[in-house]
């Protein structure tokens, strides 16, 4: 992760885009790196934001269009990781995608919806409001210092 800091805003988008899909990353270390170097706060966040939310867009695309096995060697995903994801949509509904960002439940989630169909723009709007909240947090943490 350190290295893609040294790239700024660009290391950031990859980071966050990478953390959401097959990589096991924290995009939080380089938007930490970048805040207390100087950048753009609201820049950074945006960038983080938007390359997180595309990140989990390739994962509800994969679950929209793939099969099982491409998820399950793709991403990883066991077919009780996937099923326990479906039974939550079913539990608490279309707003589990709040959660997208919660380690080890989020990349499931966001498949699901994608096996679910679930409204492309509704899974935007979510995914976006959860991830956007998760990385305001981490920034007001961190320029609170």
């Amino acid at each position: 992760m350190a290295v893609l800091a040294e790239y700024g805003y660009i290391g950031l988008f990859i980071a966050s885009f990478l953390a959401a899909t097959i990589l096991p990353l924290s995009s939080e270390f380089v938007l930490i790196y970048l805040l207390l170097n100087n950048y753009d706060p609201f820049l950074s966040i945006t960038v983080a934001t938007t390359g997180n939310v595309l990140g989990s867009f390739v994962n509800y695309a994969l679950g929209f269009w793939g099969s099982f096995l491409v998820m399950e060697r793709l991403l990883r995903l066991s077919k009780t990781e996937i099923a326990q994801s479906e039974q939550r949509f079913n539990k608490y509904g279309v707003f589990s995608l709040l959660f997208a960002w919660v380690p080890i439940i989020g990349d499931p989630l966001t498949v699901a919806a994608g096996v679910l169909k679930i409204n492309i723009f509704l899974f935007l709007i979510l995914v976006t409001a959860g991830k956007l909240f998760r990385y305001i947090i981490v920034g007001i943490s961190v320029l609170a210092l």
